[in-house]
């Protein structure tokens, strides 16, 4: 029994201490016994400065990025949000449909962060005001047992990191709210699993009509987007695959729409996707249908307009409406904005070192900002007096050439213009705009510089709301907040063109890696770097490993091979809980 206690011991010692834990283990052989042992051995810790108090807000696909990569222990760090774990959000469809379970999918915030250096505290609660001026961030409780006996409570900061993600846009539809399941949250995917079978259920009694059977069987899913599409797609499997040949009397009955505003469903997608996809889901029994704006859900109707047929109103009898149309602001954001000058906007502004504008110390990631990219003609007077170092009034080509890289890192859209022209150099550009050949001794004006830069702003872009968008805005801050002190003392970023010296650290670049859309009949659409496009069973095994590999912990990676395993095998889990 003794022996049993003593390595559980030394089972959590070895859980809890694996980075500092020395085991030693000495073997005496004296009168047939034996000695064991075993030590830590712990370096002494480093004396450090105050530190620095960072209070992050969120729990999702930039505060996990960013709490994953941040290493300097200098910071004492702070998380507020309301749910203490991170989701790996894109295989939430999945979930709807019983393909993955939720728990598969869910990582504990506190795993995350146990085995860091850095000092990290959570408080399962809500952020509702952020007073800027002050430094403080003001909290509710978000479980049913008070903290302390106290509701709210007020967190002080030295630099606040805002990734508190984005509520859904309803655009002020009437009923939405009321009538409509969306699917943002682990919870949403699990309330529109149970509805999907209480659906079935409800349809097969005894005493419901033929026509009532077919409201109740009809399920709409208002939004074209990657969201809309992939459930739909998720959906139609599960009905066909698992459903029906539990509910064989009802099989003919079931239908799915797919309702979108706009002329094509996956309108960021190539057009071979787009086109690939609504043909498929027409083959498949999905009635597609775009042009048709939603202007009113009822408890068992929606009402569309349908733009293509002169905004005629039509209504359409549903059982189960899921609505995928886009992010909106979170109200606390919203009065934020408001405090900082910013009301305007859709979402927090930011520069592009992801802080947020008007604010010294606060930053913005992932969904809930934008990055406001400033453009080369705002500062184009001063690009040409950092060029003209002997304030001549005229620039050589040459003399632009030395400054050319930094000026493609501070203004991305300068190196993309000269990409998507084809152009080689400055020399190309600056030879388009003079009409003649260029030489590094001829001289151009201030005038000519703003011809040959005048169209360059035009290839600016805002980043997609997306996971990977967020995910790398998280890593990239986490990067700078490590090296702050460093690039303090040796700025590494481009010339500063306003002012003197460099900026500290390069801006954030994002880099696309590509993105899936999941067709259903394991068929995944596919579009990577270089404009490559792939359609079919290879592009659906790719999704599998991607989104296996990209997990935030072995342990939900081993849990959702598990699922797709368990699926193949067996199918899907048509029980409601």
């Amino acid at each position: 029994m003794s022996s049993i206690t003593f390595f559980q011991h030394l089972s959590r010692a070895f859980r809890d201490n694996q980075s500092h834990l020395k085991l030693v283990l000495l073997c005496t052989a004296v009168s047939g016994g034996g000695l064991w042992a075993y030590g830590e051995s712990v370096a002494p810790e480093e004396a450090v400065s105050e530190k620095k108090k960072v209070v992050v807000l969120g729990t999702g696909w930039a505060a996990t990025s960013f709490m994953k990569n941040l290493k300097n222990p200098k910071y004492e760090v702070q998380v507020v949000s309301p749910r203490n774990y991170f989701a790996f959000t894109p295989l939430l469809p999945s979930v709807t449909c019983g393909t993955v379970e939720a728990r598969s999918i869910v990582e504990p915030v506190r795993n995350i962060f146990k085995k860091k250096k850095v000092d990290v505290q959570f408080s399962e609660a809500e952020c509702f005001k952020i007073d800027a001026e002050n430094r403080k961030v003001y909290c509710r409780s978000s479980v049913n047992n008070n903290l302390n006996g106290k509701e709210e409570f007020v967190v002080d900061y030295d630099y606040l990191i805002v990734a508190v993600g984005a509520n859904v846009n309803t655009f002020n539809t009437p009923g939405v709210t009321e009538n409509c399941h969306f699917l943002k949250e682990v919870e949403d995917a699990k309330k529109i699993r149970r509805t999907v079978i209480d659906c079935f259920e409800r349809a097969n009694l005894p005493d419901v009509s033929e026509d009532e059977k077919k409201r109740i069987l009809h399920f709409a899913i208002v939004g074209g987007g990657p969201t809309g599409v992939e459930f739909a797609a998720s959906l139609h499997d599960f009905v066909n695959e698992d459903l029906l040949r539990l509910y064989p009397g009802i099989k003919d009955l079931v239908k799915i729409t797919l309702l979108e505003a706009g002329d094509h469903i996956l309108g960021m997608f190539d057009k071979r996707i787009t086109t690939f996809a609504e043909d498929k889901f027409r083959r498949d029994g999905i009635d597609v249908k775009t042009g048709s704006m939603v202007v009113k859900v009822s408890e068992k109707e929606i009402s569309t307009k349908e733009l293509k047929n002169g905004g005629e109103i039509k209504t359409i009898p549903y059982g189960m409406a899921v609505w995928s149309t886009g992010i909106g602001t979170r109200p606390f954001i919203k009065d934020f904005m408001a405090q900082i000058g910013q009301a305007s906007r859709r979402a927090l502004a930011t520069d592009e070192w992801l802080r947020v504008e008007g604010c010294s110390n606060v930053y913005a990631l992932g969904d809930c900002a934008t990055i406001n990219q400033r453009k080369v003609m705002e500062d184009i007077v001063a690009i040409f007096k950092k060029a003209d170092k002997e304030s001549s009034g005229t620039l050589t080509v040459k003399q632009f050439q030395e400054v050319m890289k930094d000026i493609c890192e501070r203004y991305p859209q300068v190196e993309l213009y000269l990409k998507n022209k084809q152009m080689h150099n400055i020399a190309d550009l600056l030879k388009e705009a003079k009409g003649d050949d260029i030489k590094e001794s001829i001289e151009l004006n201030i005038e000519e510089l703003k011809t040959a830069l005048s169209k360059v702003d035009s290839q600016m872009k805002f980043l997609p709301a997306t996971a990977q968008v967020a995910s790398q805005q998280g890593t990239y801050l986490a990067k700078c907040f490590n090296r702050m002190e460093e690039c303090e003392k040796n700025p590494e970023g481009p010339l500063r063109f306003r002012g003197e010296g460099h900026h500290r650290f390069k801006p954030f670049r994002y880099k696309h890696l590509g993105q899936f859309a999941p067709l259903g009949g394991e068929q995944t659409a596919a579009q990577l770097p270089g404009d490559w496009v792939s359609i079919g069973h290879s592009s659906q095994w790719l999704w599998y490993s991607v989104y296996a590999s990209k997990q935030v912990s072995w342990r939900t990676r081993a849990l959702v091979v598990s699922d797709w395993t368990r699926r193949f095998i067996f199918g899907r889990d048509s029980s409601s809980i």
